[in-house]
């Protein structure tokens, strides 16, 4: 138990500490830009369950490959709120509070903003690809997937899981994370699957380009020191080792 003690500080410590000191130090107004997503998200499932409304949502938040393209990343923003007709909402609303949430506290709102819309992108543009290649290539579509209804955080979420984790040095979470997902590819080849791990590859280039971005000069993402043994604030953060 004290060795799987010390894995769980090791791996989610730095984290955790700057998830929990953020929030006792502003409370909500810590995470301000994700209880706005999860209020748009609440307001647009109750729209979208309403005989005046379902329309109304599926013309400005729905995206699907067979629209024009031009169309689509106009409608890609919003559809990251539109909760999936086929699933319940308070899915959604939990992955937006949950992973929205430690991505805004610890990568602050505009990177958090920027990565959940690259990952959705990916995801959005990847189905046009998958569907052009068919159905029989190792990452095509069939046909029929250019007409489903793609909305939802879900491709948002993967990749913020996996960058906020690669981050702050939790490599097994982002190693579960992705492999979650391509096993989910591996037993049920779905549309939903290919697209997280299109995001999960974006996600992928971001976080090299940050990367290379802190070793080449760049300013690094503000990290806190803290007090944990044998670990770093973070990658890339410039901060001495941290002692015990």
């Amino acid at each position: 138990m004290r060795r799987l003690a010390r894995w769980g500080r090791a791996e989610w410590g730095p984290l955790y500490v700057t998830v929990r000191d953020r929030l006792l130090e502003r409370g909500p107004w810590a995470v301000p830009v994700t209880l706005a997503g999860v209020c748009l998200t609440a307001l647009l499932q109750y729209v979208q369950n309403q005989p005046w409304g379902f329309q109304l949502v599926q013309n400005v938040g729905a995206v699907r490959a067979q629209d024009p393209l031009g169309l689509a990343l106009l409608r890609t923003p919003l559809s990251l709120y539109v909760p999936a007709l086929d699933l319940p909402v308070w899915g959604a609303l939990a992955q937006i509070l949950f992973v929205f949430g430690i991505a805004e506290i610890c990568l602050g709102w505009s990177r958090t903003l920027t990565i959940a819309y690259a990952a959705t992108l990916a995801g959005t543009l990847y189905a046009r690809v998958g569907i052009a290649l068919g159905p029989h290539a190792p990452f095509g579509l069939p046909a029929s997937d250019a007409q489903v209804v793609d909305t939802g955080p879900s491709a948002a979420v993967v990749g913020l899981a996996v960058f906020v984790a690669w981050r702050y040095g939790a490599d097994v979470t982002a190693s579960a994370v992705t492999a979650a997902i391509v096993a989910e590819v591996l037993l049920k080849e779905n549309l939903a699957g290919k697209e997280h791990l299109a995001a999960l590859s974006a996600v992928g280039v971001l976080c090299l380009l940050s990367a290379a971005r802190h070793r080449y000069g760049g300013p690094p993402l503000p990290l806190p020191v803290h007090r944990l043994p044998g670990r770093r604030a973070g990658r890339g953060s410039g901060f001495p080792p941290i002692q015990s």
